[in-house]
C-alpha cells in the first residue's frame, strides 16, 4: 500500500493548491528556481541535427527563472512570427531567426553571440 502525504489539493477560497508546499499555484515556491549559472554570454545558434533537416534557432544562456524564461519565449515567438518551445532552459525557435533574435536579446542588456555556422 502506498504511502499518500495526503492535503490540499483545492480550496473555494483560494482556488487549485500545490500539492507539494501547500500553497495557492500562482504563490507556489517549489517550482522555482534560480537562474542556471553560466559565464553571462546569451548564445544564439542554428541546428538542424535531429529534426530531418528542419532548422531551429536555439537561444541558450538566458539568465531568467523557468517561469520568466517561458514568457520571455513567448514574446519571442511572437515577434518572429512562428512557433517554438522551452526545453531544459534552452528556448528552441522554429527557423532561422537569429538576425531577428540578436538584436532583441542585446535590448535588454545582455551580451549576445552567435554561435556555430
Amino acid at each position: 500500500m502506498k504511502n499518500r502525504s495526503g492535503g490540499l489539493v483545492f480550496s473555494t477560497e483560494q482556488g487549485r493548491m500545490c500539492p507539494g508546499c501547500r500553497q495557492p499555484v500562482d504563490d507556489c515556491e517549489c517550482g522555482s528556481s534560480s537562474p542556471p549559472a553560466g559565464d553571462g554570454i546569451v548564445r544564439v545558434s542554428r541546428e538542424t541535427k535531429g529534426r530531418k533537416g528542419k532548422g531551429v534557432t536555439l537561444v541558450t544562456g538566458i539568465p531568467l527563472n523557468e517561469k520568466e524564461l517561458k514568457a520571455f519565449a513567448k514574446v519571442l515567438k511572437a515577434r518572429c512570427g512562428t512557433g517554438g518551445t522551452v526545453k531544459n532552459g534552452v528556448v528552441e525557435i522554429q527557423g532561422d531567426q537569429r538576425d531577428i533574435l540578436v538584436p532583441l536579446l542585446q535590448e535588454k542588456g545582455w551580451t549576445v553571440k552567435k554561435a556555430g555556422g
